[in-house]
């Protein structure tokens, strides 16, 4: 079953290619998905990734990978030979920065490194016959988890001595490192991540899903007007969400030469509000869809845009009409081809309301759109 490998290698590489410090990404997979492969990674626009053909079992695709900086066989990739390389399955793609610095940094100073994790359940072994052999205690033991790094000299001398026996029926990285070159694994306990996110299975893709919408709800930002009303309620909105997401805020004049939007969108966040109290603002609204498409960041995921229109008059629907209504919709719908998720969000507020309970409630609702990213609710008005 290939498609969990897609989405896994997607979002693996999506997430490598953030950490700055890591130069190349060698991507080993079966042959007949290579294609597959290179067409995922130029749909995305992926950098830094290479595609090696892989064996026939997990040692012998690793040692596929490796070959690219060593073997002249490979010299058409021209890639330079790291100091450190990390080894980690596909079927992982949730790993954090945290993890993957501490083994490779484990692993310059001890040779080898990788995450461990404590048995949840106690290993038996059963007899020829069927019954209960011995059993093993299980304080004694840990779980090997990925990732794992090793200096590359030492990780490649270890599989150039490896026997056909051990290509074919190992498993274990560390103790390849172990068996031939004499050094002993840095140990580094992981968290429960690393063991509950592996996507192998389809029913693994629904705890992938809620795990990448948790992944996605983690920032927002607050775009507002310049407007005095529309500063007040980014200010209070800030207030109210920071206790339960990372916010930041500005306020802008948008225009179309403005950096500014270009460098905040560069910075992968899927979640964006923008405030404004006019009768209409689908000319602004359109150049943050441009910006953010041509950020391509909405090449992966959905990105969040909620429009915050302000009201503070007595009568609802004469400021907000049909007509506009039916805009919101209408616009909601052509910029969803391009993966961007745009609701509608009233915030009403008069004197028997105040505006800080008004904003309080926006928030509640904010909270729940991102969320949830609910594509039933895209273009709707939600009133606050």
């Amino acid at each position: 079953m290939h498609t969990p490998v897609h989405v896994s290698l997607s979002y693996r590489e999506e997430h490598c290619l953030r950490i700055s410090w890591i130069s190349d990404i060698i991507v080993v997979v079966s042959p007949e998905n290579i294609e597959t492969m290179k067409t995922i990674i130029q749909k995305y626009g992926h950098k830094r990734v290479t595609v090696v053909k892989g064996g026939i079992t997990r040692h012998r695709s690793i040692f596929n990978g490796l070959k690219v900086f060593a073997e002249n066989e490979f010299s058409k990739y021209l890639l330079q030979k790291p100091e450190v390389v990390v080894i980690h399955d596909a079927v992982r793609p949730f790993v954090e920065e945290d993890i993957l610095l501490e083994v490779v940094m484990a692993a310059k100073e001890h040779g080898a490194a990788g995450a461990i994790r404590s048995l949840v359940s106690t290993v038996i072994a059963s007899s020829a016959d069927g019954f209960l052999d011995h059993s093993l205690e299980r304080a004694r033991y840990r779980a090997s988890e990925m990732p794992q790094a090793f200096l590359f000299d030492i990780i490649y001398q270890a599989y150039q001595q490896c026997t056909d026996y051990d290509l074919d029926y190992g498993t274990e990285c560390l103790h390849l490192a172990l068996k031939y070159c004499k050094i002993k694994a840095k140990l580094i306990e992981g968290t429960a991540d690393l063991w509950k996110v592996k996507v192998t299975y389809k029913r693994d893709l629904y705890a992938a899903e809620s795990i990448i919408k948790d992944n996605l709800s983690q920032q927002i930002c607050v775009i507002t007007d310049v407007k005095e009303d529309a500063v007040q309620v980014g200010l209070l909105l800030h207030e109210s969400l920071k206790s339960q997401i990372k916010v930041e805020a500005i306020s802008i004049s948008l225009c179309k030469n403005d950096s500014h939007l270009q460098n905040m969108f560069s910075g992968r966040c899927y979640n964006f509000i923008y405030i404004h109290d006019k009768q209409s603002a689908f000319q602004e609204t359109q150049l943050l869809v441009d910006v953010l498409e041509k950020s391509n960041i909405t090449l992966l995921y959905p990105v969040i845009l909620i429009l915050v229109h302000l009201n503070s008059s007595e009568n609802i629907s004469f400021s907000f009409g049909m007509e506009k209504l039916t805009r919101i919709k209408k616009f909601a719908r052509e910029v969803k081809e391009k993966n961007i998720w745009v609701y509608g969000l009233l915030i009403h507020y008069k004197d028997h309301l105040p505006l800080q309970e008004a904003v309080n409630s926006a928030a509640a609702l904010i909270m729940a759109l991102i969320k949830d990213r609910n594509p039933e609710l895209i273009g709707q008005l939600l009133v606050a």
